[in-house]
C-alpha cells in the first residue's frame, strides 16, 4: 500500500503539480482511504516529500573508507532527488508549511532530518576511527555543511548543480568537518590542547 501511495503521489505531482495535488485525489486513484494516508502521513507536503524526496528512512549506508568519499556518495544520492522536477516544485511548498505548521516541523525533524544526521554522525564515526578526524563533529554541523549547502544552492540560489559543483561541495564539507574536528579541546587546532 505504502508503495502504491508514494507512486500515485508522483504520478498526480507529475500531470497536476504540487500546488493541485490533493490528498482526495491520491486516495482515489491509488484505491485506499484517506484515513490510510493519513496514518501514514500528517500533511500533503509529507506525503509529497516522501514520494520526491526522501524516503523516512535511508537506506544501508556502505563506507567508501574515506571521508571525501562518503561525503560524496552522500551529496550525490541527495542530489539526484533533490534536483528532480517534483522536488524542486515541492520544496519551497514545504518550507513555507514547515514555517506555519510547528507539528509538521516537529516531525520533519524527528523522521527526515535525524535520519540524515545519523547517517552524517555515522560518516564522521568511522573517519574518526579510520584516523581521518581528529575527533568527532556535531552531526547537525555536518549536515549543515554539505546538505545544507546543496539545498540552499538548488532552491534558494537556484543554481544550475551538476556533478562538478557536487564533488566541490564534498570537498568542502570534508575541509570544514576536519577543521572543526581539529578545533575540539585537544586538538591540533586547539591552543589550550597539549604541546
Amino acid at each position: 500500500m505504502d508503495h502504491k501511495i508514494l507512486q500515485t503521489t508522483r504520478e498526480l505531482i507529475d500531470e497536476v503539480g504540487y500546488q493541485d495535488l490533493t490528498v482526495d485525489q491520491v486516495a482515489a486513484r491509488a484505491g485506499v482511504g484517506k484515513a490510510a494516508i493519513y496514518r501514514r502521513y500528517a500533511s500533503k507536503a509529507e506525503m509529497a516529500f516522501v514520494a520526491t524526496v526522501h524516503e523516512q528512512r535511508m537506506p544501508p549506508f556502505t563506507s567508501t573508507g574515506s571521508l571525501h568519499g562518503d561525503l560524496l556518495a552522500l551529496v550525490r544520492a541527495f542530489h539526484a532527488r533533490m534536483a528532480a522536477p517534483a522536488a524542486r516544485q515541492l520544496a519551497p511548498a514545504l518550507i513555507s508549511e514547515l514555517a506555519v505548521n510547528p507539528e509538521l516541523e516537529d516531525r520533519f525533524q524527528d523522521t527526515f532530518l535525524a535520519t540524515e544526521q545519523a547517517c552524517l554522525a555515522e560518516i564522521v564515526e568511522q573517519a574518526v576511527a579510520r584516523g581521518e578526524l581528529a575527533g568527532p563533529v556535531d552531526p547537525a554541523m555536518a549536515h549543515l555543511l554539505l546538505l545544507g549547502s546543496l539545498a540552499s544552492a538548488l532552491y534558494i540560489l537556484k543554481l544550475p548543480v551538476d556533478d562538478a559543483m557536487v564533488t566541490d561541495l564534498a570537498t568542502a564539507a570534508a575541509a570544514g568537518i576536519t577543521a572543526l574536528a581539529d578545533r575540539r579541546p585537544g586538538g591540533p587546532g586547539d591552543a589550550a590542547g597539549p604541546r
